[in-house]
């Protein structure tokens, strides 16, 4: 394959060749990317600048699906279609990584706040990866025949740009995949690996807010009350049997309370408090037992405490849901023996599936069913990762301020993984 015979720099270097067709250096995309991110639903220059390149490369593009979602076709004769998707939000963070590219990038949140932002969970590769790939994949359209359909899907941070981009007729509007496919990069992986995994990959996500009602009144006078605050501590302390107790223990879920606030001064006992949970599992009856769980146990706690039924806690499923990713198996055999072949049979690995969320899920839950899968992307630097093993040492995680991939090794790797599985699925390997 001639792919895996280029350097990277001699993918894509913002020029055009001799036979017309579009070369961007994939090493200069990154660090763009990297130094210019957008938050959630503001991902306007983004999505512009990666639609024009699309379209210079020769692809069909359609700007605007859900939000600022971008699909690209490519229909190369008859056979299968296949999604590829990529992210294209960062985070409110403020980079430390001391890069020479570092994002110094601030923009206002939705509260009108000021805020530095990050692409401090690799979006920056998951975009580049992609451009890569469709250059490749376009410029090689003697090896494979099919439709590619390449998705830039914005708001995956918040959860809100699959639905979106689903209810804007993602599958309706364009050709339905057979296969839809992503990659995520990995902050617990050397770069130059990958790593797969069927069945649950990622976990169902739910954010949870409880108003805590009460009486207040003087803190000297706590018999004259109903005290939210003690109530509230009752209802934490409750929250934690769910998983230990009423979730069987062969299937994971996680509560946890992220936030607490209540009170003004030492001594006024507050009429409210207000927690915040983020809730995970990865089949849905975990999930509604345990939101079940949680209003049973609010519920009684109120009553247990005399409260009159208008004062009873009040609980709020945000609409953040984020479905679990569930990892077609049949689909995931194919991937493995795909990168294998790639990359090497030491450098596919299989791994254990994590609790973090990802709204790639959704395009798996379209009826019918769309065999989909998502796979890591090794982006740690070969001898940091080594030294962490031998050391002890706890690496920077996925949205953390230091969190860097190691950029060459990580996007060759992902071109390499992502291309090759695109052209075995097209020609029915």
């Amino acid at each position: 394959m001639k792919l895996f015979q280029l350097t990277l720099i001699t993918l894509l270097s913002y020029s055009i060749s001799s036979n017309d067709t579009l070369n961007i250096d994939l090493l200069d995309l990154y660090k763009d990317l990297h130094q210019n991110p957008e938050l959630s639903y503001k991902e306007f220059k983004t999505s512009k600048k990666l639609s024009l390149i699309l379209k210079d490369l020769g692809y069909e593009v359609t700007d605007g699906v859900g939000g600022n979602g971008v699909v690209a076709l490519l229909k190369n004769g008859e056979g299968k279609t296949v999604m590829l998707r990529a992210d294209m939000d960062g985070l409110p963070v403020k980079e430390k990584t001391g890069a020479s590219y570092a994002s110094k990038t601030k923009t206002l949140n939705d509260d009108g706040q000021e805020v530095f932002t990050m692409h401090a969970c690799g979006h920056d590769v998951h975009m580049t990866v992609l451009i890569g790939t469709a250059q490749y994949l376009i410029q090689n359209k003697s090896d494979w025949s099919g439709t590619l359909m390449l998705n830039l899907q914005p708001a995956e941070e918040v959860s809100g740009g699959a639905r979106n981009m689903i209810k804007d007729g993602l599958f309706t509007r364009f050709p339905r995949p057979d296969f839809n496919l992503a990659l995520h990069v990995s902050s617990g992986m050397e770069a130059g690996k990958v790593g797969y995994l069927p069945g649950w990959a990622m976990a169902n996500v739910d954010a949870v807010d409880i108003t805590v009602k009460g009486v207040g009144g003087h803190g000297a006078y706590p018999h004259t009350t109903k005290d939210p605050i003690v109530l509230s501590a009752q209802i934490i302390n409750q929250l934690q049997t769910i998983v230990s107790r009423q979730i069987a223990p062969t299937d994971p879920a996680v509560v946890t309370v992220g936030s607490i606030h209540g009170g003004t001064k030492h001594n006024v006992i507050p009429n409210e408090v207000k927690l915040q949970l983020t809730l995970r599992s990865y089949t849905d009856e975990v999930r509604n037992k345990t939101i079940s769980e949680i209003k049973r146990i609010v519920r009684g706690t109120a009553i247990s405490a005399g409260l009159p039924e208008e004062l009873y806690p009040v609980v709020e499923i945000k609409d953040e849901y984020t479905p679990a990713v569930f990892n077609h198996p049949e689909l995931v055999e194919k991937l493995r023996i795909s990168f294998e072949k790639s990359l090497g049979k030491d450098n596919a690995v299989k791994v254990s599936p994590v609790m973090g969320g990802e709204d790639f899920g959704m395009y798996g839950r379209v009826e019918p069913i769309i065999p989909t899968a998502l796979f890591w992307l090794g982006a740690v630097n070969k001898n940091v990762y080594q030294k962490a093993i031998r050391d002890d040492i706890v690496l920077p995680s996925l949205h953390s301020d230091l969190f860097l991939p190691d950029a060459e090794p990580t996007i060759e790797t992902g071109v390499k993984a992502m291309t090759g599985a695109a052209l075995d699925l097209f020609n029915g390997s």
